[in-house]
């Protein structure tokens, strides 16, 4: 017997948007006869579902699908159910535990979605090929928020499918878990820019030790906005106009910054998100170099900020130069969705 679930493909009130079915091998096994996998179908808040033109669900909205119960003879069975749950997760560094006491209750997950529907009750399936088509309303436990789909270090903001289907006493049940992602609300109006124009040079730099070995050197830049749309990049440009040290790189660092805790204390950890480099060796002094970082999905979301975590972004600028000096700048910077 094979049990498939059709990832959630979201409906609107108006309109059924389907699109080209994709499938996924098998990716485990649950008894000797019996293997589990997922299927995809139509604009889907899966997973492994390419972002680009799909229309992922938000809260407010309904997740639909379809199970596909699959099997050569008829099978016995005690009923399937689908359960729909979504879960914060906090975790402290090492260096934040047991620092504050009342940390541990802070720390513990936070369910925001939770939603359990018997889809067949006890009876049989019949040899072949068994669709079951079901719609779930993505509403928040209780006053709980649904924000977006979020992986990060110490905060995680997740969101499953469970399907179940249990079988006789003898005889293990089947389960197959996915995650869906869940975007969320755009904000209202447009984006208003935010450019920043910067000015590097051994004077402006903080927490040096010893600021009169260091070489002298004027780096000029722009962001174009730290105010920032998730599905546009980040971009601006650099210009070395002087340096009495060889440039050996420039890059940028995208930070996340992670914060947990409650009224009694809060740890705050920054993490890289991904480094890259926009210009390598001895750059010509006067040459603008472009700034331009695409923000990865899924390690990012909008700017969040509750009353147990916090969820910040912030962008460095960072120039090595020959003999071991790093030069860093730091830039907060505002994500959301447009």
């Amino acid at each position: 017997m094979v049990l498939a679930v059709l990832r959630g493909r979201l409906l609107s009130a108006f309109e059924n948007t389907t699109g080209p079915q994709r499938a996924r091998k098998p990716l485990s096994r649950s008894g000797c006869d019996a293997k589990t996998w997922i299927q995809a179908s139509g604009p889907c808040g899966s997973r492994d579902a390419p972002p680009d033109g799909l229309s992922l669900p938000r809260p407010q909205e309904v997740l639909s699908g379809v199970v596909v119960v699959s099997a050569k003879d008829a099978v016995q069975h005690q009923g399937l159910s689908l359960t729909v749950e979504g879960t914060v997760n906090l975790q402290l560094s090492a260096k934040s535990v047991g620092v504050f006491e009342a940390f541990y209750n802070s720390v513990k997950p936070i369910q925001t979605l939770s939603s359990t529907m018997e889809m067949v009750k006890p009876g049989r399936f019949p040899g072949g090929k068994t669709e079951i088509p079901f719609e779930v309303p993505l509403l928040g436990k209780g006053s709980r928020v649904l924000h977006e789909t979020y992986h990060g270090v110490f905060v995680n903001i997740q969101y499953t499918l469970r399907c179940d289907l249990r079988k006789s006493l003898l005889a293990k049940d089947l389960t197959k878990t996915c995650e869906f992602i869940i975007h969320s609300t755009p904000q209202k109006g447009r984006l208003t820019p935010s450019p920043v124009d910067f000015t590097i040079t051994p004077e402006t730099l903080q927490n040096v030790k010893e600021r009169a070995l260091l070489p002298k050197f004027l780096i000029r830049g722009r962001l174009d906005s730290t105010s920032c749309a998730l599905t546009q990049p980040l971009t601006g440009e650099l210009v070395v106009e002087s340096s009495e040290a060889a440039v050996r790189s420039v890059e940028l660092q995208l930070v996340r910054v992670e914060t947990c805790g409650c009224a009694e204390g809060y740890a705050r950890d920054a993490t890289e998100i991904q480094n890259i480099q926009i210009a390598d060796g001895d750059v010509c002094r006067g040459l603008p170099v472009p700034i331009h970082m695409t923000f990865p999905r899924l390690f990012t979301c909008p700017t969040l900020e509750t009353t147990n975590f916090k969820v910040e972004f912030e962008v460095n600028v960072v120039v090595l130069l020959h003999g071991d000096h790093v030069i860093t700048e730091n830039f907060p910077l505002k994500l959301c969705r447009v």
